[in-house]
C-alpha cells in the first residue's frame, strides 16, 4: 500500500531525492551562506563533496548513521536497493545537475488511466484547498473550521462561478496542488517513528520527533517549490492532526483489528510514533480554546486525509475531531498521546547551577495547545522592570509557539539601572561630549588603549556586571539542560536573545556542542546586542548546533556594551558592536536604528520583522532610517 495514493513510485523516489539534496545543501549553508555560493556557480570543492577529513562522509546529514534520510526513504516505500544511490548522489554531486530533473519527475503524471488521474487530481485539489484554509486562518488569526468547509466542501460558494483555476483540472494550478501533496507526504515521513533496526536495513533515528535539520531542509525545499512558508506551517498542523487521528483510531481498535501485513502494522506504528512528539504539547488540537473549531474543519477533511495517509482510517479522523470538541474528549485524546506534564511552563529544574535563583518559562501569544510543531524561546538580558522581559517580544507576529525565559530578574534590573545611572552621570556626559565613547569602540575593535578616565568612571558597574555575566553563563547551561530533557517536546527550537539574554543563548549552544551529539534540536538562533567575545569563544562548534540561520545583530553605536564588557576582553572583539568573521554566521548592522543599548527595547519587533526569519536565505529588509 503506497504511503500516498496520489504519488507514483517514481514521484516518491524524486521527492525523497529532493529531500536528500535539501539536507545536504542546508548543511553546506551552515558554513557557506546562501548567496555567497549558488546553484549557478561552480561548486566549492570543500563543501559540495565529501571532505578529505571525513572520507566516509559520516559527518554528512545524509549519511546512514545520522538517521535523517533512510527512514524517510523507507516510509516512502522506495526500494532499499536505491537508497545508496540517493545518498551518494546527494553527497557527491553538484545539485544544479539534478534538482531540476527531480522536480520535473515530481510533476510528471504516469499514464495510469483517466479515472485514476481524475481521482488523484481530486485528492490533491482537496488537500491544497485545506492547506489554503489553514494558512488563511493562521494569517488572519481566525479559527479555520468554517474556512475548511468553504474551501474543501464548497459550502457557501457558487461552484458554477469557479473558473478552471479553481477546479482540480485547472492546468495552471495542478502543479501547486501536487506541491502540497509532496510536502505533506515528506513531513509525515520526517516525523514518523520509523523502526529501521527491525530488519537491518539502516541505522535508527538518533532523535525522535521533528528534527530541526528536517525542518530546515523542508524550508529549502519549499523555496525550490516556490511555496510560501505559512502553507508549510499549515501542513505541520495538519500532519499533527493526522498523527492524532492515528493514535485515536489505534486506541479504539486495539482489541479488535482485522489482520494486517507486517508492513502495514509497521507503518501504522510509524505514524503513531509521530503522534508522540511531545509530552503534552501535541494534545495540540484538543487542548486549546480554538480546538473545537479546528476539529470541526477536520471532520470535513477526514476522507481526504485518509486517502493521503491510507494507514489511518477515516474513522480515526472523525473520532479525533469528535473527541476534540469537548472537554472530556480532550482528556481522552491527550491520554492517547501519552500526554504528561506541562512542558516548559511546568518544568522545575532538577538541579540549580551555581547561585542561580530564578529560571522560569512564561507563555506569550495565542499559539499554545494548537498543534504547532515548532517552538520559540526568547531571552531578555537588559531590563528596568519585570515588564521588560516580556514587552519587547509582544508585537512580533509569528506562528511559533512562544515562550519567554525570565531569569535572575534582580541582578538584570540592578545592572541595567546602574548603567542608566552611569549614563546620566556628569562624568559620562562629559565623556560623550568629548567623543571619548567612540574611542571605546575603536579600542575594542582595533586594540587601542582605553582612556583612563573611562576605566575609572565605569568601575562602579563592574561588580554588578560580573555577577550578571556569571549568572548568564550558568543560565545558558540550564537552558541547554532543558532542551536536552525535551521539555519543549521533540520539536525544532528557535532561540532569540537580547543583551545578556543573547549570551545565555550562545552559552546554551556552546554547552550543547561541548556535550556532543546534539545537532537537530535548534533550528535558528538570533543574537541581538550580544556581549560575547569574537575570539575567545567556541563560535564554530556553536554554529554547528544551529541547523538553519545564526544571526549576529550589532550596532556600532552601542558603546555602553563596550564599556561594561571591557575588563578582560579588550582586544578580542565583541559580537554586539561589530561583524564577526565566522563561516555561516549572518552579520546584520542595525546602527541606523540603534543609538544605544537600551534602544533595542523599543525596536525588537521591527528588527525581527526585518530579519524575515521565515525565509530560508539571509535577509534583512531595508526600512526607513530613524528620523534624526
Amino acid at each position: 500500500m503506497a504511503t500516498s495514493s496520489t504519488l507514483s513510485q517514481t514521484q516518491r523516489y524524486a521527492a525523497g531525492a529532493l529531500l536528500a539534496f535539501a539536507l545536504r545543501q542546508a548543511q553546506i549553508h551552515q558554513r557557506v551562506l546562501l548567496g555567497s555560493h549558488g546553484l549557478d556557480e561552480d561548486a566549492d570543492p570543500n563543501t559540495a563533496v565529501v571532505s578529505s577529513a571525513d572520507p566516509d562522509g559520516r559527518d554528512l546529514w545524509t549519511h546512514d548513521s545520522r538517521g535523517l534520510l533512510l527512514p524517510v526513504l523507507r516510509f516512502l516505500e522506495i526500494d532499499p536497493k536505491a537508497w545508496p544511490g540517493v545518498e551518494k548522489t546527494a553527497a557527491t554531486s553538484d545539485p544544479k545537475h539534478h534538482i531540476g530533473a527531480f522536480l520535473r519527475k515530481v510533476f510528471e503524471d504516469e499514464d495510469d488511466g483517466e479515472k485514476a488521474a481524475a481521482d488523484r487530481s481530486d485528492l490533491e485539489f482537496a488537500l491544497a484547498k485545506a492547506v489554503d484554509a489553514m494558512a488563511m486562518g493562521l494569517e488572519n488569526d481566525v479559527a479555520p473550521g468554517d474556512l475548511f468547509k468553504q474551501q474543501v466542501l464548497g459550502e457557501g460558494s457558487n461552484n458554477d462561478e469557479q473558473d478552471d483555476e479553481g477546479s482540480p483540472s485547472g492546468g495552471r494550478c495542478s502543479k501547486d496542488y501536487r506541491k502540497m501533496a509532496v510536502l505533506y507526504m515528506l513531513l509525515s515521513a520526517c516525523v514518523a517513528d520509523v523502526n529501521m533496526a527491525e530488519d537491518g536495513t539502516g541505522s535508527p533515528r538518533i532523535r525522535k520527533g521533528y528534527d530541526a535539520r528536517h525542518r530546515v531542509a523542508l524550508r529549502l525545499l519549499a523555496t525550490w517549490l516556490d511555496v510560501k512558508w505559512i502553507k508549510m506551517e499549515a501542513i505541520e498542523i495538519m500532519v499533527a492532526c493526522s498523527a492524532m487521528a492515528a493514535a485515536k483510531e489505534e486506541e479504539q481498535s486495539r482489541e479488535c483489528v482485522s489482520p494486517r501485513s507486517r508492513w502495514q502494522n509497521w507503518k501504522r506504528g510509524g505514524i503513531i510514533g509521530a503522534a508522540a512528539l511531545t509530552g503534552g504539547t501535541l494534545m495540540a488540537i484538543s487542548g486549546g480554546l480554538a480546538a473545537p473549531a479546528i476539529a470541526a474543519g477536520f471532520s470535513a477533511l477526514a476522507p481526504t486525509l485518509h486517502a493521503l495517509v491510507p494507514v489511518i482510517g477515516a474513522s480515526g479522523f472523525a473520532a479525533m475531531a469528535t473527541a476534540a470538541g469537548h472537554t472530556a474528549g480532550s482528556v481522552a485524546v491527550a491520554a492517547s498521546f501519552g500526554a504528561a506534564g506541562a512542558g516548559l511552563t511546568g518544568s522545575k529544574m532538577a538541579k540549580r547551577i551555581g547561585n542561580v535563583k530564578e529560571f522560569e518559562f512564561k507563555t506569550i501569544g495565542k499559539n499554545h495547545n494548537q498543534g504547532r510543531l515548532a517552538v520559540c524561546i526568547m531571552v531578555s538580558g537588559f531590563a528596568f522592570n519585570d515588564d521588560d522581559f516580556l514587552k519587547p517580544w509582544e508585537g512580533w507576529k509569528t506562528n511559533l509557539e512562544r515562550y519567554i525565559l525570565q531569569w535572575e530578574t534582580k541582578h538584570i534590573i540592578a545592572l541595567s539601572t546602574a548603567i542608566q545611572d552611569f549614563l546620566a552621570s556628569r562624568v559620562a556626559l562629559e565623556l560623550v561630549r568629548e567623543g571619548a565613547m567612540q574611542t571605546v569602540l575603536s579600542g575594542i575593535i582595533s586594540a587601542f588603549a582605553w582612556p583612563a578616565t573611562i576605566i575609572t568612571a565605569a568601575e562602579f558597574i563592574d561588580s554588578k556586571w560580573s555577577i550578571a555575566i556569571d549568572r548568564s553563563d550558568k543560565v545558558g547551561k540550564m537552558l541547554a539542560e532543558v532542551l536536552l530533557k525535551g521539555l519543549q517536546g521533540s520539536r525544532p527550537v528557535t532561540l532569540i536573545g537580547f543583551s545578556l539574554g543573547a549570551r545565555v543563548v550562545f552559552k546554551c549552544l556552546e554547552e550543547l556542542a561541548l556535550l556532543g551529539g546534539n545537532e537537530g534540536i535548534v533550528e535558528r538562533a538570533v543574537l541581538i546586542g550580544a556581549p560575547v567575545s569574537v575570539q575567545d569563544e567556541l563560535w564554530e562548534p556553536a554554529r554547528k548546533m544551529v541547523a538553519g540561520r545564526l544571526v549576529n545583530v550589532y550596532s556600532t553605536n552601542d558603546w555602553i556594551l563596550g564599556v561594561t564588557f571591557r575588563a578582560s576582553l579588550l582586544t578580542q572583539g565583541l559580537a554586539g558592536i561589530q561583524a564577526i568573521q565566522v563561516p555561516g554566521v549572518e552579520n546584520v548592522d542595525v546602527s541606523d536604528l540603534v543609538v544605544g543599548h537600551s534602544s533595542y527595547l523599543g525596536l525588537m519587533q521591527q528588527i525581527l520583522e526585518q530579519l524575515e526569519l521565515n525565509t530560508y536565505y539571509p535577509v534583512f529588509s531595508p526600512s526607513t532610517p530613524r528620523s534624526k
